[in-house]
């Protein structure tokens, strides 16, 4: 077997073990299907192209895709956001009211407009405003899984919080937030 041969096996092996776990983080995080398949490409094929072109190995393959799911799901987000809020109008579902308003909040970007600066203020201060209204523990459930982007799992492992009771936790803050946040986000459209 060349050391081509074999580098492109060790390619294939180490995605097709990392890709359906890689595959569902993206998915976990992205609202519509066809996006979550063209980041998960272009990190599989930016990580292919990493192994064969770099002298360096990658020590910690998972966390290096996982970095690189995180920074193309940002990157994703950003060119999405160009309009900040799109311009849906009628029979908006509140989870997308939500994942609307947390790109928003999330966005970073330092060569914003002013004008979307303000809005991330105001987003910010809105859903600041809301959560601090929750239970301690729903807003933990809430925070962690949707601003840190921590799995369930692992926030059930570290905390020793059943699964089901963190997805209730989120659930009941989810839908306090979206009744909180309803008017803000009807007056931008």
């Amino acid at each position: 077997m060349s050391a081509t041969s074999n580098a492109s096996s060790t390619v294939e092996q180490l995605v097709v073990k990392h890709q359906p776990r890689l595959k569902a983080f993206i998915r976990r995080r992205v609202t519509r299907k066809e996006d979550a398949e063209d980041i998960l490409q272009d990190v599989l094929c930016q990580f292919a192209k990493t192994l064969e072109t770099t002298m360096n190995p990658i020590e910690h393959v998972a966390a290096w895709l996982y970095r690189s799911a995180r920074n193309a799901i940002i990157n994703h987000g950003a060119k999405k956001r160009e309009t900040l809020i799109s311009a849906r109008h009628n029979g908006e579902d509140g989870d997308e009211m939500l994942s609307d308003f947390l790109e928003v909040a999330l966005d970073a970007d330092a060569s914003a407009s002013p004008e979307a600066e303000y809005l991330r203020s105001l987003v910010w201060t809105a859903l600041e405003s809301a959560l601090l209204e929750l239970p301690r523990e729903q807003r933990e459930a809430f925070e962690l899984t949707e601003l840190e982007g921590l799995p369930v799992k692992d926030i059930s492992q570290a905390t020793g919080t059943p699964v089901n009771t963190l997805l209730s936790r989120k659930r009941y803050a989810v839908l306090h937030l979206r009744k909180r946040l309803a008017g803000l986000y009807e007056e931008f459209n």
